[in-house]
């Protein structure tokens, strides 16, 4: 399984929380170069060398799309996953898990958002309010 992979509807698919040892890949789309991270204790994405989406323990992560003012993933993880997310500094979010609304949250200093899901197969949507 490849652990980066740029799909051809514009969306990144990484991660693989199987790997026993922390294995890297770089890929680059459209000049932006993104880097992973991964193995079972943790998956990092970094988006021109700024920090993009972290999960502990580590997890996979297809469709993952951002835009200025959303972002929506599938992740799996075989445990419970807390997820931070690089947002917009002071901005208010709503956030939905599985289809279910987690109500609204906003980012502090340095634009860090994060929340926690149980392990399994899960559709996040992140939109600015």
């Amino acid at each position: 399984m490849e652990i980066l992979v740029g799909n051809s509807d514009g969306s990144l698919s990484f991660g693989d929380y199987s790997l026993d040892s922390k294995t890297k890949a770089t890929l680059e789309i459209n000049g932006d170069v993104y880097k992973v991270k991964t193995f079972k204790e943790i998956t990092k994405l970094e988006k021109n060398e700024m920090f993009a989406y972290e999960s502990v323990p580590g997890s996979v992560v297809t469709n993952f799309k951002q835009s200025e003012r959303e972002v929506s993933f599938d992740v799996e993880s075989p445990a419970d996953v807390q997820i931070t997310l690089e947002m917009e500094e002071g901005k208010e979010y709503s956030v939905y898990a599985g289809g279910t609304d987690l109500g609204k949250m906003t980012t502090a200093t340095g634009g860090k958002l994060t929340l926690s899901l149980e392990g399994g197969k899960t559709k996040v949507e992140i939109k600015e309010n």
